[in-house]
């Protein structure tokens, strides 16, 4: 003869000890994906003033100076805006002694994630601060 009273399904103790682990889990994983995000919006701020550098690099080719107005480079805005809106960029230039620095600011949620490393600058010798790990090799 057969038991009648099988029952299929989870206790409420295997339920919590289930949420329990994923509450584990999950409070381990977020601050790793936070931070892999911030560090995947500043490569756009990186490859901005990198770019925008050799504009200004182009500029002066043309016409023996640089230029604050990031409009005659060919950009939209000045200050200029990232795609994404992560960063604003602004120039800094000194005709006279032939040089210039970008500054890219963060703006928006990446300002509050990521105070660390803004603003990122990089001058026209290349030189890129902070010279922490704001510029991962």
């Amino acid at each position: 003869m057969q038991d009648k009273n099988i029952h299929l399904g989870f206790t409420l103790i295997e339920l919590l000890v289930t949420i329990a682990i994923i509450g584990i889990l999950a409070s381990v994983a977020f601050p790793s994906f936070t931070d892999y995000v911030v560090r995947s919006n500043r490569t756009e701020g990186q490859r901005e003033l990198v770019r925008i550098a050799n504009l200004q690099e182009q500029y002066y080719a043309d016409s023996r100076k640089y230029t604050n107005v990031l409009t005659q480079l060919g950009l939209d805005a000045s200050p200029f805006i990232t795609d994404n809106n992560h960063y604003s960029i602004t120039a800094v230039v000194d005709n006279v002694n032939g040089t210039f620095t970008l500054s890219a600011t963060a703006i928006g949620t990446q300002a509050s994630r990521d105070g660390a490393c803004s603003p990122m600058t990089v001058t026209d010798t290349g030189r890129k601060t902070p010279t922490s790990s704001c510029w991962e090799k």
